[in-house]
């Protein structure tokens, strides 16, 4: 896979992550932006989707959905690059001052500029501790429902809300036909309302899907392909469920991942910047949003439209050194409005 060379990569597709690919664009910078979700949006579409968010400027009321829909359209003229569904495993300094980042994906870069803006983390999909399981990622063990056709095929799903509730059940209704669909739990409980419950149970009842509690402890293969997995109950019974696919849907936890490790100062988990270029204390590493801290540090969305606006700047003096970086505004400048399209 060919190394990707960039000035700007951004770890953060949320809101603050939108915007720096907004304030870099009017500084005639184009940006990668690297998610582990398979879409943009960060907590604002994974926790409230939905909500109403009210201490936005400008926008007295507005969802978490309609706010990533407003900034996507508002950095959209200066063609951000996406990728999305993996994170981040190792960063590493070139001997050029340039910094090497991997993807778990294979993806590689080679940025100048490198902004985090991964809010409290990237949100990993929350996993199984079983022999043998990351061997199949991505092949026959997923922690997202597939598009692609599962004809045929045995689905075991793990999970109890009603994502994965609602999963199983589309996956009764397909056409062309799954072989099976397994829904798998530790309890006899559901974290679902009624409704769904009686929907749920009446699928199993009319055998077109099947609910096993217990944990998964191993997996069988056959030259290297998983064929069943095998299921501890609560009564101490072990259970195999034939299985050609596992999809794995007990939700997200936040993670900062190798970014921890790799070089930046932190205090409490945090990333220290400076409030005046927000720079980390790694050259040419800018932390910006619910990732970061400094005295008097609020964790709110509008503080990091401000963080991503001072970064931008300081990332174009440290690319364009000795030019001055002049300031100019959206309302009068030829130049930025061609830059955003405006005839």
């Amino acid at each position: 896979m060919a190394v990707i060379q960039t000035d700007a990569l951004i770890i953060g597709a949320g809101p603050v992550g939108l915007f720096q690919v907004f304030e870099l664009g009017l500084l005639d910078i184009h940006a990668h932006v690297v998610d582990v979700l398979p879409h943009v949006g960060g907590q604002c579409i994974e926790l409230y989707a939905d909500k109403p968010i009210y201490d936005i400027p400008g926008l007295p009321r507005c969802t978490g959905r309609e706010l990533v829909e407003r900034l996507s359209t508002q950095a959209a003229p200066f063609k951000p690059t996406f990728h999305l569904g993996q994170h981040i495993t190792d960063v590493r300094r070139e001997q050029d001052g340039r910094l090497h980042v991997t993807s778990s994906l294979g993806t590689t870069w080679l940025t100048a500029c490198l902004f985090m803006a991964t809010g409290v983390g990237a949100f990993m999909p929350r996993t199984l501790s079983v022999p043998g399981l990351e061997d199949l990622l991505n092949h026959q063990v997923f922690h997202v429902a597939r598009a692609e056709s599962v004809q045929d095929k045995h689905v075991v799903i793990v999970g109890s809300d009603a994502h994965a509730v609602q999963t199983a059940l589309d996956l009764t209704h397909l056409e062309p036909a799954v072989a099976g669909v397994t829904l798998l739990h530790r309890r006899h409980a559901l974290d679902i309302d009624d409704t769904l419950n009686d929907t749920w149970r009446s699928s199993c009842e009319r055998g077109h899907a099947r609910f096993q509690v217990g944990q998964i402890v191993d997996l069988a293969l056959d030259n290297g392909v998983m064929t069943h997995v095998r299921v501890a109950t609560p009564q101490g019974d072990t259970v195999s469920l034939v299985c050609d696919e596992l999809w794995i849907m007990l939700g997200l936890s936040p993670k900062l991942g190798p970014l921890s490790t790799w070089g930046p100062a932190l205090e409490r988990k945090q990333v220290v910047v400076d409030t005046e270029h927000f720079a980390t204390s790694e050259p040419g590493v800018y932390a910006v949003g619910d990732c970061n801290t400094y005295p008097g540090k609020r964790k709110l969305i509008v503080s990091g439209f401000h963080e991503a606006t001072l970064a931008a700047f300081a990332a174009a003096a440290q690319l364009r050194p000795g030019q001055k970086i002049p300031l100019q505004y959206t309302t009068a400048s030829p130049h930025l409005h061609q830059l955003l399209g405006v005839s």
